[in-house]
């Protein structure tokens, strides 16, 4: 019997303090960047599940009609609604979601709240795509896991939970925005 391929890709931009929103639980204009919004649309593109939090879903509009999946403690386990499925992890785990939207595999998007991340960090995640703006602070903010309120950096948080810096690059020179890639089971480099 043939097992399906599912690959779980985590996708952020945060500031040099690892926060992927302001205190309102907004992004800031200085965390937007064209370069990394390309790059993480093509991500996007690529992927057969978008994952993301009711705040971030509720934002940003889908135009392009991909199949998003939102995590809501308001869900009763999976749930079909007109604009995507609906998931309460308390009410259903991982695994069986997946044997329904992914039967026969393919790539996992998860692109944040902090909370969403938090789930995936304990689902596993196959790589990460961790994009910074490495001149933004954001003191006051909301950090990309719930690990970086105790002083943990992200890159850290990342190799806590198996994964290794594959790739480094700067998108964006000027804006000093930066793209590392972590990769699960891969050596640091």
């Amino acid at each position: 019997m043939k097992h399906s391929v599912i690959e779980i890709c985590g996708h952020a931009i945060v500031s040099a303090d690892d926060k992927i929103a302001d205190a309102s639980g907004l992004m800031p204009a200085g965390l937007r960047h064209e370069a990394d919004w390309q790059h993480f649309q093509h991500q996007l593109d690529q992927a057969s599940l978008i994952v993301l939090g009711r705040i971030g879903h509720a934002m940003f509009p889908n135009p392009k009609g991909r199949c998003r999946l939102i995590l809501s403690h308001q869900a009763q386990g999976l749930e079909l609604r007109a604009d995507g499925f609906w998931w309460n992890p308390q009410l259903m785990n991982w695994r069986e979601v997946a044997a329904k939207l992914l039967a026969e595999g393919g790539r996992v998007a998860v692109t944040g709240g902090r909370l969403v991340f938090d789930e995936f960090l304990a689902i596993g995640f196959d790589c990460f795509y961790l994009a910074r703006a490495e001149n933004v602070t954001i003191s006051d903010g909301v950090p990309i896991f719930s690990q970086c309120r105790n002083g943990i950096s992200a890159q850290d948080v990342l190799r806590q939970h198996g994964l290794a810096q594959r790739n480094y690059a700067m998108l964006d020179d000027k804006a000093r925005v930066s793209l590392s890639i972590w990769q699960a089971g891969a050596k640091q480099g």
